[in-house]
């Protein structure tokens, strides 16, 4: 049997097809693995399952020169975290787990939009410290979400699976930025000119893109001046897709109206700037974070390893 890493625990289900296939080992930290670790994976692994976080750069693979690793197969779509270039040009293959991860993701950029909007958090806080004195008319007036525009930024699989939530759930108008002409956004939509047309155009902005040293920063100063004072940014792509610096001097100064963010620039780290926000709602990276989905991503990434393993090409080569 080959020897395969799994960088931190998944579901039984998934250890159990992996374990059926490979040497298996698990690590048992649930925090990224160190450049020590990677080091030592390159060396002893055949192939390694890595997860968010794990980063397989440039310097590690100038630390081992000829990798006894052939395989990284990402849990998770994105994979921001391995420098593919270099895994490429040290002989190893990469794959990803796109798909399974699309609906579960939509779900969290709606839950950040309707608790944004609505004020839900600050709502929820304020029973929890025991300060709700009881309804009255205008008590945390939000935004009402049903019927305005929302503009999507990134009109792959997650961006197309929110337009048909905002949409078909909410009676949104639909306006979008792509780097590529997209024929078909799966709802009536328009594709904008440029990013600062979909920034100055929607009522709620919605970062789907994927993280690429092209979309780093995609989202500063420049662009959050565009936005609507009363709009409000979501973000469930990645922290760096943001300036996060830009983004709290624009909170900070009334410039938008809030955010909502399930990813940060430098994560677990949040500022404390935005902890302090009321109108801004923070989730821990909950995008996939769901059974099932957790369960397909990993079944997903064995599919990959098994390929491999048999010399067949990778269902979901990067």
């Amino acid at each position: 049997m080959k020897k395969l890493l799994i960088s931190r625990v998944l579901p039984d289900t998934v250890l159990d097809a992996a374990r059926a296939v490979f040497d298996v080992t698990v690590r048992k930290s649930t925090a990224p693995m160190t450049l020590d670790e990677v080091t030592e994976a390159l060396q002893t692994q055949d192939a390694v399952l890595p997860t968010l976080g794990d980063a397989f750069t440039a310097e590690a693979f100038a630390r081992v020169p000829a990798p006894r690793t052939r395989l990284l197969a990402n849990f998770g779509v994105g994979y921001n975290h391995i420098d593919v270039a270099a895994a490429r040009a040290a002989g190893l293959e990469v794959s990803n787990t796109p798909g399974a991860v699309t609906d579960a993701t939509a779900d969290i950029a709606m839950t950040l939009i309707l608790m944004t909007c609505r004020r839900a958090g600050e709502g929820e806080r304020m029973v929890r410290a025991g300060e709700w004195e009881g309804w009255h008319p205008t008590q945390l007036l939000g935004f009402h979400v049903t019927g305005k525009t929302v503009g999507i930024v990134g009109m792959g699989r997650i961006g197309k699976a929110i337009a048909r939530r905002c949409h078909g759930g909410f009676g949104m108008e639909v306006v979008f930025h792509n780097r590529s002409r997209v024929a078909d956004p799966g709802v009536p939509a328009r594709q904008l000119d440029s990013l600062a047309d979909v920034m100055a155009t929607a009522d709620i902005v919605v970062l789907a893109v994927p993280a690429t040293p092209e979309t780093h920063h995609l989202i500063g100063a420049a662009e959050l001046a565009e936005m609507k004072p009363s709009a409000f940014l979501i973000n469930i792509a990645r922290g760096d897709v943001v300036d996060e610096a830009a983004l709290i001097t624009a909170l900070e100064a009334g410039a938008i109206a809030g955010a909502g963010l399930d990813v940060y620039e430098r994560e677990p780290i949040v500022p404390d700037a935005l902890r302090a926000m009321d109108q801004v709602t923070l989730l821990p990276h909950l995008g996939t974070s769901a059974l099932e989905v957790r369960e397909a991503m990993g079944l997903m990434a064995v599919d990959n390893l098994i390929a491999w393993n048999e010399g067949r090409p990778l269902p979901n080569a990067v």
